[in-house]
């Protein structure tokens, strides 16, 4: 995954979970057609009006969003909470907390619209990881983790049972600096890749959240600086490919297959977001019988609060 500077909250330092920044773009030669482009300024996502009915003429009945806040107490003094009222989801799973569930701040514990919250974070380490769901209306069931305790120290997953579908929200760990961790991130995806299996087997699923992967070359900026790094390494992208092979779908890429220049991740430094230097690395996935169900699986760029942006999804349950 990409680096991204270290940063610190009022409360103190917290650990530096991503990395590699992206390289500055060479500049072009004076007067050629790089140049040019150049001079009209970045290319921006434009998030096009939200379809409200799948392709069958199905209305959606179920809005999921989904935010990677990088740190839940600076995302609540960036005006997270205000964002979040305003789009007004069914469903807000959030991940990257950072914070234990008795230091949350009381504008998002106390979320009136919400009263089914539920928190995960990391046994071990303070202010690392940490995923969270709130819901309008209560699940059926809530497990934490994929049951495995190799892989439910770090609190990544929550998953609520809901009449009609499950719905897991994850912040998949990445490969590390100097891709220290791509042996475990690759026993991870194996691990996950059985337990969404076997929901799906059950009920339809929507997964959602940081997936910590960028799929293709259109999903970065750019793709031939970052072979090498977390993110967009061949074994994560593999894992990926793997996944939809057993039956998921990538709603965004299955709605906009060609769609350019759409990331949500920017790292902080060299001006990555103005400039539109970014990754995909949220996603909405779900099992393929509900593939017909998608309405629309929105990427929300202009929202700040957070190195990521939210992501929303309408879809019809």
């Amino acid at each position: 995954m990409p680096k991204r500077g270290k940063k610190k909250e009022e409360d103190g330092e917290l650990p530096v979970e991503k990395e590699v920044a992206e390289p500055e773009p060479k500049k072009a030669k004076k007067g050629g057609a790089k140049a040019a482009k150049d001079a009209d300024g970045p290319i921006l996502y434009e998030d096009p009006p939200d379809k409200l009915t799948s392709s069958n003429g199905k209305k959606y009945t179920l809005k999921v969003t989904s935010w990677n806040v990088d740190g839940i107490r600076a995302w609540v003094k960036k005006k997270g909470v205000e964002w979040v009222s305003e789009e007004n989801p069914d469903i807000l799973c959030l991940q990257e907390t950072k914070c234990a569930e008795k230091q949350l701040p009381a504008d998002i514990r106390d979320l009136a619209e919400y009263p089914h919250k539920y928190w995960a974070c990391s046994e071990d380490k303070e202010g690392y990881s940490g995923v969270a769901l709130l819901s309008k209306v209560k699940p059926l069931e809530v497990k934490y983790g994929i049951g495995e305790e190799e892989h439910d120290k770090e609190g990544r997953v929550i998953t609520a049972e809901f009449p009609s579908y499950f719905l897991v929200t994850s912040y998949v760990p990445n490969a590390g600096r100097g891709l220290v961790r791509l042996e475990y991130r690759q026993s991870w995806d194996v691990a996950f890749r059985s337990y969404l299996k076997g929901l799906a087997a059950r009920k339809p699923l929507i997964l959602c959240g940081d997936l910590n992967v960028a799929h293709e070359e259109i999903d970065l900026k750019n793709p031939k600086g970052n072979k090498k790094n977390a993110g967009f390494t061949p074994e994560e992208r593999a894992g990926f490919t793997k996944l939809l092979e057993e039956g998921f779908v990538d709603t965004f890429r299955h709605l906009y297959p060609d769609k350019a220049y759409a990331y949500t991740f920017w790292t902080y430094m060299m001006n990555a977001r103005s400039k539109n230097v970014g990754w995909r690395l949220d996603y909405f996935v779900v099992s393929k019988d509900l593939q017909e169900s998608i309405c629309d699986s929105k990427i929300r760029s202009t929202a700040l609060g957070s190195d990521h942006c939210p992501i929303t999804l309408y879809i019809a349950v």
